[in-house]
């Protein structure tokens, strides 16, 4: 398989808000923690996002098809602040694949390849920070395929979680392709 060509587009929470319903409702979505949320709750929750100074929201399209969500946010004001030391240069991530009826083997790897390249574009980000559910099996081996580490178990409000862990160098590692 070639590996999936991506463009990732800032998230505009009204004309999105039909298309993030259907993901973020979705059984494959349980992780996401939005099954019972609303058309107009997804609005919300994503315009919340967009005004926001240290949390943005976009989506990833493949071949002009929208794929996946993407949220980057400040882990030292946004999901993190007193669960661990954040360091200049952290940036925090989530990121949820559309779901289909006809997957791709490899796809989500693309994904999650794409993502992190993206915010290893900027040469500020030095680390990326991921809390995904303890339970998340499926995510922490994608997670370990980019090059993140679990660094410790911490309880958050909502969940028990992985803080894990990628800095450039291991993502380089992982993906065997240098920026």
């Amino acid at each position: 398989m070639s590996t999936p060509q991506f463009t990732i587009r800032p998230l505009d929470p009204f004309a999105d808000a039909q298309l993030l319903h259907g993901w973020v409702t979705h059984p494959k979505a349980a992780y996401w923690m939005m099954q019972d949320a609303s058309l107009p709750d997804v609005e919300r929750e994503y315009m919340a996002i967009s005004a926001a100074e240290h949390h943005d929201a976009f989506i990833g399209e493949h071949e002009g098809r929208p794929v996946f969500l993407m949220e980057r946010y400040d882990p030292a004001h946004v999901e993190l602040v007193g669960l661990y030391d954040a360091r200049p240069g952290d940036v925090g991530m989530h990121f949820l694949v559309a779901p289909t009826d006809t997957p791709v083997h490899g796809f989500t790897r693309a994904v999650i390849t794409a993502v992190m390249r993206t915010l290893f574009a900027d040469p500020a980000t030095r680390r990326v920070i991921v809390e995904p559910d303890v339970r998340n099996t499926a995510v922490h081996r994608l997670n370990e395929a980019v090059g993140f580490e679990i660094v410790e178990k911490i309880a958050k409000p909502e969940k028990d979680a992985y803080l894990s862990v990628c800095t450039r160098e291991s993502f380089d590692a992982a993906v065997g392709a240098a920026l």
